[in-house]
Order: structure tokens, then sequence, then C-alpha cells
């Protein structure tokens, strides 16, 4: 198995026959393009892709003509657009995968989870830098151009909600940079840590403690996930 985010995504697709999927930073498209769900729905505030490229995607997966693109910052799409997006759909599945500061993916979060449907399964990118080089912040980063990844903080949304959410049910796979999943369901081994300490945590902090706070998991446990009845999968 290939332990990639589209690799996930498609399984638990066809798994689960999901039909609405969510994707919050799409960038090329690298991972949207190729997802087959009825209904996609892409959120960028910069696509990096023209009209050709968009239509050679749709001609090689028929399910890109019916694509929502909406360029705008994601505070603004769901503060403008995603109550008429989705009307009385829900969200089956999210990639959460824009901006890699902690502020921002908590909000992608949060205003996420009122769309997701009671069985659906929210998806974070991102949430295990391997070095204190990948997580430092945008401004840093963009100012050291030899970096080529980027994973930000978003390890403490992980962080964050696992203390503060027990009606979520949140592991990270050790894979393809940290994949953080999301699901409704009873918490699993808290942790009990507030806004402000949580802010002020350090990579070294997390390097210390990657394991308990990540709720870190062998990517095989996924399948033992999704396929035991945990969580309440319909």
């Amino acid at each position: 198995m290939h332990f990639h985010r589209l690799n996930f995504i498609s399984q638990l697709i066809t798994l689960y026959n999901f039909r609405t999927y969510l994707e919050i930073g799409v960038f090329f498209g690298g991972v949207f393009f190729q997802v087959r769900a009825d209904k996609k729905v892409a959120v960028d505030p910069d696509f990096q892709f023209g009209f050709f490229k968009k239509f050679k995607r749709m001609l090689r997966n028929a399910t890109n003509f019916k694509a929502s693109f909406i360029e705008k910052t994601s505070d603004d799409f769901f503060a403008q657009d995603a109550a008429k997006v989705f009307g009385s759909s829900k969200v089956d599945i999210a990639l959460i995968d824009g901006m890699h500061e902690f502020a921002y993916v908590l909000r992608d979060i949060e205003n996420t989870l009122p769309y997701l449907a009671a069985n659906g399964v929210m998806i974070l990118h991102d949430c295990n830098p391997p070095s204190a080089m990948e997580a430092v912040c945008y401004k840093e980063w963009r100012s050291r151009p030899r970096i080529t990844k980027w994973n930000g903080d978003v390890w403490k949304s992980i962080v964050y909600l696992r203390s503060t959410r027990p009606d979520l049910c949140i592991f990270t796979l050790d894979c393809d940079e940290g994949l953080g999943f999301i699901v409704h369901g009873q918490a699993e081994n808290m942790l009990d840590f507030t806004m402000e300490q949580v802010e002020s945590f350090t990579y070294d902090d997390l390097a210390a403690n990657r394991a308990s706070w990540l709720n870190l998991k062998d990517p095989s446990y996924f399948a033992s996930f999704f396929k035991t009845g945990e969580a309440a999968r319909a």
C-alpha cells in the first residue's frame, strides 16, 4: 500500500460510498484533480493552474466537470459560500491542507466540523514535521528559500483538539509528513492543555512528546480503524 493522503482518501470514498469531498489548500491540484467523488469543492486563494490544465484534468477524471472551484481564503469561503455550496448535504470527507499555521488550521477545522457528516472523516496534512526547520512559521519559511518543505505548526491543532474535544476521535498516521484523522466519536487518551499552553509549545516540546501528543499510529492502523466499526462508522 502507498501511504499517501490521496490513497487514503480514495479508499475511504470507495469503502463508505462517500459522495462529497472538500479540499482546503489545493495549490496545483495534485490531489484534488485525482479524487473521484460526486461532489467536489476546491478552496484556495490562489489556484496554481489555469483553464487548460483544468480542462485536461477534466478529460482524465469526469468528476472534475462538476467540481466547484472557489478562489478565496477559507475564512471567506465559510463566511460567504459554504452554506450555499453544501446546502442540505454534508461533507463526507475533507482534506485540510491550507495555511500551515495553528490559528489558520484550527479555524479551518472548526469551520468544517458543522458540515461534516456523522460518519465523515477529516484529514489534516503536515501534522508531523521531521525537524525544527520544517516547523518554522510562515514568515521565517519564506525568508529561507532553500527549505523545500514546510509543515509549520499544524501539529498544535492536534494537541489542542485532543485537549478540548472529548467528542472527537483524533489520531495521526506516521506517514506522508503526518496525516491527522478526525472523526466524530469518543476521544482516546485525552490531553490536558490550555490554549495558552499549546500556543507556547515549541518544536522541541513536540519532539520530546511526539507519539503521545499526536496519538501517533503506524500506517497499518488505518485499515484496522476504518474496518472494525470504531467511531460509529456507518
